[in-house]
């Protein structure tokens, strides 16, 4: 039988050169080193997500990225930085990484109690490159995704956050990454959070660009929860260029009777796919994705996700809520697995989106696999427009149309910012969706609903 050999676009025989280049110098031996040439032999046989894959439909990695950008360099730290820094209001400790690598100078690691560490992936390869290889596993849910490989392939950096057992974070821990934009480059990181039983932390991730050239983002955070341990967890993406195409990845393991809560906000994100793959390898857990997307001109945001139901008595929720006007574009997949084994799961899934022209596109695909008798799984998808008689009342009480609007999508994504449990990240993710509905309440409309 004849094997067909697909034709390798431009950025793939360009990714296979800069693997070839730098491999030898990427950091990580033995076990490590195997498994970054075992995930980069995996994307070359799969070639970069294409529509042919049905998790990547909505999103052609293959026909956006045309090229593909050389991988950034430590040390770019242009003023922007600074100043960046300098406008930082969330309190607590902070974790800075510049074009995907960590700079300890920039980071602030005052008031971490003790039971935590923290080090740069780049270090503890360097000290002990084989206790550190479960960095780079591909979860079992994503053993085909070849943007999983191509991060575990080239990833740098990042960092290794460690909570003993019992300790309890009283502030969020930031994780701040911010692209300098000083030159087009491909920003690979993969960090790690390992908690112990028992544990109770905040991690809150802020990626943002700074600079005027546009990236290749691919960056990936693991959570390890073990039993009993209570994670929360919050995305913002934001500030970033139009032309900038960025794979953000999350990947989860829940332990017995632990927790996991995570909400992400988009906006400014350009072309950007956010997946996660989190799976129950214990019973009586809980696990909450939340998200808020707000789109305009071209923008594109894929929401892809995958709860694995491995254990009994499991509880998931999921809850997206999109904006999109103009010409932009979101897409919500989300699939829940419940293993025949895995009976008493209980798991909910919405996405609701709101367009605001004719121009603007949603995509929902929810899905079940249920391979077990004694669940409670259901799902459900909207798309509308904004409510004329919402907007009636509103505007019916003295209120001008731009004001009422703003109103109605504020209330409309609201319930997803009651989630956030910090009081001083709710207040940054709220100034973010302000800034984004007075951004759209002063540009003209086009085909306005």
């Amino acid at each position: 039988m004849a094997v067909v050999t697909p034709l390798k676009t431009a950025a793939e025989q360009q990714l296979s050169q800069q693997f070839a280049q730098a491999k030898a110098t990427l950091p990580g031996a033995g076990a490590v080193a195997r498994l970054r040439d075992e995930a980069f032999a995996g994307f070359e046989a799969r070639g970069l997500p294409n529509r042919r894959l049905e998790s990547w439909r909505y999103t052609d990695l293959r026909s956006m990225l045309r090229e593909a950008m050389p991988p950034a360099q430590a040390g770019e730290r242009p003023q922007a930085i600074a100043d960046r820094l300098a406008l930082q209001t969330i309190s607590g400790p902070r974790l800075v990484l510049i074009d995907g690598w960590f700079s300890a100078a920039d980071s602030d690691l005052q008031g971490l109690p003790e039971g935590v560490t923290v080090r740069s992936l780049s270090e503890a390869l360097a000290q002990a490159p084989d206790a550190f290889a479960a960095a780079f596993d591909l979860p079992e849910i994503a053993r085909d995704d070849s943007a999983l490989m191509l991060n575990a392939a080239f990833a740098s950096d990042g960092v290794l956050i460690e909570v003993a057992p019992g300790v309890a974070l009283a502030q969020p821990l930031l994780i701040l990454s911010l692209g300098s934009g000083a030159r087009e480059a491909a920003i690979v990181s993969r960090s790690r959070v390992v908690v112990g039983a028992g544990a109770k932390v905040a991690v809150v991730e802020v990626h943002e660009s700074l600079g005027p050239s546009p990236t290749q983002n691919n960056q990936a955070l693991a959570f390890s929860v073990a039993d009993g341990a209570e994670v929360q967890h919050v995305r913002i993406v934001t500030r970033q260029r139009a032309e900038t195409v960025q794979v953000q990845s999350l990947i989860v393991e829940i332990g017995k009777e632990a927790n996991f809560a995570s909400v992400a906000l988009a906006v400014n994100c350009g072309v950007l796919r956010q997946q996660s793959f989190v799976r129950y390898a214990g019973e009586h857990s809980n696990a909450a994705l939340r998200g808020i997307n707000l789109l305009s001109r071209r923008e594109h945001c894929d929401v892809t996700l995958v709860m694995d139901h491995a254990a009994a008595h499991g509880e998931s929720r999921e809850l997206f809520k999109t904006i999109a006007e103009g010409e932009g574009t979101g897409v919500f997949q989300g699939k829940v697995i419940v293993r025949p084994h895995s009976q008493k799961t209980d798991g909910g899934m919405k996405s609701h989106a709101l367009l605001l022209n004719e121009g603007a596109t949603m995509y929902n695909k929810p899905e079940l696999e249920i391979f077990a008798d004694d669940v409670v799984c259901g799902h459900g998808a909207t798309v509308a427009q904004m409510d004329s008689e919402q907007l009636f009342y509103l505007m019916a009480r003295g209120l001008p149309r731009p004001v009422a609007e703003s109103l109605v999508l504020a209330a409309f994504v609201g319930e997803v910012t009651e989630f956030v449990g910090d009081e001083s990240v709710r207040e940054i993710i709220g100034r973010e969706i302000d800034a984004w509905l007075a951004q759209r309440g002063a540009a003209p409309k086009s085909g306005a609903a």
